[in-house]
């Protein structure tokens, strides 16, 4: 039987936890997944909650839920739909303030129903370029991106993982007001949250050329010398890049690739011009580092030439493997088109690498050499067969390397405009999530392991152990003891005094620490404030939703603002210059509107 503390010593004891969890968060020496399960076991051995109590936040209708949505944006991202989406809206702006409306604009629409995370991913590797290409620095685009998808996620239940947790808190707590259920649906927040995402997107278009910093992003990482690689691949017969320029289909100034030389039918064009068109069948052949190879590889409507109708089979099925040629393989001294790859390997080659050396001609007359490294598009147990191979000296299998299923584009994004209706016409989230992940899997827009991949288990973690933190901090009655004494400290200066003060706590809280637990671990000490102010408990429920999200003056308030800190060449004090006044008009129009639309009491 574990040890109990006194009844008058709990209280206390929780607190003392809550101040060295958000002590060692800030440190920012270990993640908040370990701090809070840490803290949840020692909650546990303590006797502050239970054992069943402290891991019923892992079956939580709402995480199960957040799980599901990674699955749903896992089929966008795999189809390419989300690139689809936004790069069509994104078009090709003339200036930095276009630039910005181009990219805040549409990233917050869809953020609104996708989650952030990959969306901002997506930009990631794209934004250098767009900057190159306008003459700006990346720096003034790569934090509107983080904050634009944040504001996004403010302004309905789906937007960010944050909502559907608070929502299901809501909604497992029975709560009443005037008779009626208190309930968190689809479109709860958009009444306050658009107001914030147009006020904050204009405050971006305004202010962000002034207020952000102009620097572009060092590098040291990088090696001094990165392989380069030499691809070629066909315009396809349906290629939506067929008829467009060089420069209109954004072939020009890639980050790290080079578009070479263009062969078509007898004729070959050694110096592309920006103004020349692509037509179906035109072999483009780039040079460039393998991460930039990668991504090229996955643009729509550019294949593999080598054993063509065989390597764009099914191409989301097969991986990129990169391959050294031994000195013993049998493909040292043939042509790639001669030496039978597909046929003894069942794989294509889509890339080469030789050191010290640019490879020149077609791909398929390049006579390989003992050092020689192939990247393969290959079966997904290419690795697992051939890394004791005498042909390779070493073969490794790229992460995330499946090119999009772009043929189900359309397909994942009526499953997600079905989500957005089911849930919109009353749809239990959970269900229409667990019915929105199947279908994408059905339909093959991605796959069981694509699907797994890209499920943020340090969120879900996070997320299931602040529901235990969340049961033991409402156990010990500590939330109602710091209730009591907000409420007699902020009484006397009115109710929106009480609301600020739930705001800046959570807000500090999300400052520090992930926002789900911000919210999780805010949510019973919201609702005791509620009870004993008389406040209405959806009106608390927004502030908290709101205040947990739109952080923006630190770089660890939201992954999001991790995501883009290295890209865009950003300091600390950059979040907080431009940042800070951000998340101050959020506030500010939060605690003003929520009042007057839900009502104070």
């Amino acid at each position: 039987m574990l040890p109990s503390l006194p009844d008058h010593l709990k209280p206390w004891v929780m607190l003392a936890l809550i101040v060295g969890m958000v002590g060692t968060l800030v440190t920012g020496r270990f993640g908040s997944d370990i701090v809070l399960m840490g803290v949840l076991a020692a909650c546990v051995l303590l006797g502050l909650v239970d054992p069943q109590a402290a891991v019923a936040g892992f079956s939580n209708q709402g995480l199960i839920t957040v799980a599901l949505l990674y699955v749903v944006a896992a089929g966008m991202k795999e189809t390419g739909a989300t690139n689809m989406l936004v790069s069509r809206l994104l078009g090709r702006p003339k200036s930095l303030l276009e630039t910005q409306a181009r990219l805040t604009i549409p990233v917050a629409g869809v953020s609104a129903f996708v989650n952030n995370t990959p969306i901002v991913a997506m930009f990631l590797p794209v934004l250098t370029g767009v900057a190159r290409r306008g003459g700006f620095p990346a720096s003034k685009l790569f934090m509107p991106l983080s904050f634009a998808s944040i504001l996004g996620g403010v302004c309905t239940l789906i937007g960010t993982s944050t909502n559907i947790v608070i929502a299901d808190l809501l909604n497992a707590s029975d709560l009443t007001h005037n008779g009626q259920p208190v309930r968190f649906g689809m479109f709860t927040l958009t009444a306050v949250g658009l107001p914030i995402a147009i006020a904050g997107l204009a405050y971006m278009l305004i202010l962000g050329r002034k207020l952000l910093p102009g620097r572009t992003a060092d590098q040291p990482d990088e090696p001094a010398e990165q392989r380069e690689y030499m691809i070629a691949l066909r315009v396809s017969d349906d290629s939506p890049l067929a008829g467009k320029t060089v420069e209109q289909a954004n072939l020009r100034n890639l980050k790290g690739l080079f578009l070479a030389r263009i062969d078509r039918k007898n004729a070959s064009i050694l110096a592309v011009g920006p103004e020349e068109v692509l037509f179906p069948g035109d072999i483009l052949n780039f040079v460039g580092n393998l991460d930039s190879v990668v991504d090229l590889q996955r643009m729509r409507g550019l294949v593999p030439i080598t054993d063509e109708q065989a390597a764009t089979q099914d191409r989301p099925k097969l991986r990129l493997v990169e391959a050294v040629v031994a000195a013993s393989s049998p493909l040292v001294g043939s042509s790639i088109r001669d030496c039978g790859i597909r046929t003894r390997y069942g794989a294509v080659v889509v890339a080469v690498h030789r050191r010290g050396h640019r490879l020149r001609g077609k791909i398929g007359q390049i006579v390989l050499r003992a050092g020689d490294t192939l990247l393969l598009e290959a079966e997904p147990g290419f690795v697992r067969k051939h890394r004791d191979s005498h042909d390779f000296y070493l073969v490794t299998e790229r992460a995330d390397s499946a090119a999009p299923r772009h043929d189900r584009a359309w397909a994942a994004i009526g499953i997600l405009a079905l989500l957005v209706v089911a849930i919109s016409s009353g749809v239990p989230p959970i269900v229409a999530a667990m019915v929105a992940a199947g279908l994408m899997i059905i339909a093959r827009c991605c796959t069981g392991p694509q699907a797994r991949a890209n499920v943020d288990w340090q969120v879900l973690v996070t997320i299931g152990a602040a529901f235990g933190v969340g049961a033991a901090i409402e156990n010990t009655g500590i939330a109602t003891i710091l209730a009591q004494q907000i409420v007699d400290l902020t009484t006397p200066f009115g109710p929106w005094a009480i609301l600020t003060t739930i705001y800046c706590i959570t807000f500090v809280f999300a400052a520090v620490m992930s926002h789900n637990a911000a919210a999780v671990i805010m949510f019973p000490l919201a609702m005791d404030i509620a009870e004993q102010a008389n406040l209405n408990p959806l009106l608390v429920v927004v502030i908290l939703a709101i205040a947990a999200s739109c952080e923006f003056s630190t770089p660890i308030g939201y992954q999001t603002n991790l995501m883009v800190m290295g890209p865009g060449g950003y300091r600390w004090l950059d979040y907080t210059k431009f940042g800070g006044p951000l998340t101050l008009l959020a506030a500010v129009i939060c605690i003003v509107l929520a009042p007057i639309v839900y009502g104070m009491h």
